[in-house]
């Protein structure tokens, strides 16, 4: 197997897959040029959109263990990771220490620390429903998606987005899982030993930036709030991110 000392897994959030990530990861390969990124789709999304998404965060830890094993990739990994995505890598840092060297957590979430209505804002539920139980169009869906995790639309996003969808469609049954899975997911209250990077957006409109706040206090780790980006705080301000993940690990004592 292949051991590389700078190897970053990024993990998307809810229906969302490795290509969502789109400009951020050549954004983050010019801030941190020495590092190799493996962007995962979990189970239900991207090319995995025909699976079965687990209804619990730590089948989704022993998936990107064993997809990384198949690609021969050993660990220690960093790992960059949002909202949903950082459940699974909290819970892969708690079950298997040895195997995460670092995580950058944005915009997460997670019990025992918030309540429910923290974690998706009430204003949210309304247009989740309707999205699940009606028949809305490809692009019904994409573009309530972006209005409600975007602060600073881009025009060629939403387009983009249509194009995935089409090649990639997520089912209404693997949304609903993620969302149990999601909701089910409690930390352990011990933090991780990894060292950890919270990064959050003051005007996030999914969920509370309390979410980030609470962790983050709860396990004193580093904290950075964006002061007008919305939940997909990579494609808000993808810079912004690369700089804030760049100046923190260098203060790590990571080999690169």
């Amino acid at each position: 197997m292949m051991k590389r000392h700078n190897t970053w897994v990024f993990l998307r959030g809810l229906a969302r897959e490795s290509q969502h990530w789109g400009r951020f990861l050549a954004t983050f390969k010019e801030a941190l040029p020495d590092s190799e990124v493996i962007a995962l789709d979990l189970p239900g999304n991207g090319r995995l959109h025909q699976q079965g998404s687990p209804l619990n965060i730590q089948a989704m830890v022993e998936f990107c263990q064993a997809e990384l094993a198949s690609r021969q990739i050993e660990p220690p990994y960093q790992v960059l990771a949002m909202s949903l995505g950082g459940m699974v890598s909290v819970a892969w840092a708690q079950t298997y220490p040895q195997e995460i060297a670092a995580q950058v957590l944005i915009n997460t979430s997670m019990r025992p620390f918030s309540p429910f209505y923290q974690r998706l804002l009430p204003d949210n539920y309304p247009k989740l429903v309707k999205l699940l139980l009606t028949n809305a169009r490809a692009e019904t869906w994409e573009r309530t998606i972006l209005q409600t995790t975007s602060n600073h639309p881009i025009e060629d996003v939403l387009p983009r987005w249509l194009v995935l969808r089409e090649v990639h469609p997520v089912s209404k049954a693997n949304a609903l899982r993620q969302l149990i899975a999601a909701a089910r997911f409690s930390a352990h209250p011990q933090a991780p030993t990894a060292p950890t990077l919270v990064l959050a957006s003051v005007k996030d409109r999914l969920v509370a930036v309390a979410c980030s706040q609470h962790l983050a206090q709860q396990w004193r780790y580093t904290l950075q709030l964006h002061p007008s980006a919305g939940h997909d705080l990579t494609l808000d301000d993808g810079p912004w991110v690369a700089a804030q993940v760049r100046a923190w690990q260098a203060t790590l004592s990571i080999p690169q």
